[in-house]
């Protein structure tokens, strides 16, 4: 009973010549090249590996961080996929290139941002951010996932219906600062819609425009950085990513 509708929303087909090949080995990828990166610069960050390689000078003392590289590998591979015919092997050699290049280059996400080096600060928790959003976005894509009213026979009108109502919904959850449920809602209009009846986040520019009052100070209570959750999470990072230094 759960296959056939499973179906119309998923895409489990993994042969060479789907596109969920490539996709997952982007992923993964992408995902175990971020995971080695981190760990090589909490390694040469610590005072008890002294033996770990350290970052890339030049001789002039210019500092060459790895979204150097990183962007490198998305340039080479994007143009090696468009001028090579997109089959095997080519179409998985360039989605390693590309899902390495994308680790390299998000996990710095915080420097190109704020134009400065802030990798280990506290605004350097923006690239963990990144890495997030960017996981859950290609898992999403990697399995398949179809938009829902996409995979429906209604018609023209009812898929372009169904796409303006998830890119509201999106739209509103994005604006919260939910960006993780933003994605997701792209593909599940219920978690859209769940969102908009919840509270933003108090920095968002939803609280900006239209809280004031009670209603912000809410926000600010729901999403103070001493409950639980937020705890919990800061905890995650600092384990994934490294504590940030410490005024």
């Amino acid at each position: 009973m759960i296959a056939p509708y499973a179906a119309l929303y998923f895409d489990f087909d993994i042969s060479p010549d789907s596109p969920r090949g490539p996709a997952l080995l982007v992923l993964l990828s992408f995902l175990l090249s971020f995971g080695f990166i981190r760990t090589s610069a909490r390694l040469t960050r610590s005072s008890r590996v002294t033996w770990w390689p350290g970052s890339v000078r030049t001789g002039s003392g210019v500092h060459i961080h790895h979204l150097v590289w990183g962007i490198s590998l998305l340039l080479i591979s994007g143009f090696v996929g468009y001028a090579t015919e997109f089959r095997a092997p080519w179409m998985h050699i360039t989605a390693i290139g590309f899902g390495v290049g994308a680790g390299l280059t998000l996990d710095e996400f915080a420097l190109w941002l704020h134009l400065e080096d802030v990798y280990w600060a506290q605004e350097g928790r923006s690239s963990l951010d990144a890495v997030v959003l960017a996981t859950v976005f290609a898992t999403i894509v990697a399995m398949g996932v179809r938009p829902v009213g996409l995979g429906d026979t209604g018609g023209t009108f009812a898929s372009i219906g169904a796409v303006a109502l998830l890119v509201v919904l999106s739209g509103i959850t994005f604006m919260k600062g939910r960006f993780v449920l933003g994605i997701v809602a792209l593909h599940l209009p219920f978690i859209g819609l769940y969102t908009a009846c919840r509270l933003a986040t108090p920095d968002s520019p939803w609280a900006r425009w239209r809280y004031r009052g009670d209603k912000l100070a809410r926000a600010r209570r729901r999403f103070s950085p001493d409950r639980p959750f937020a705890v919990r999470r800061n905890q995650l990072l600092d384990l994934i990513g490294g504590a940030p230094t410490r005024d």
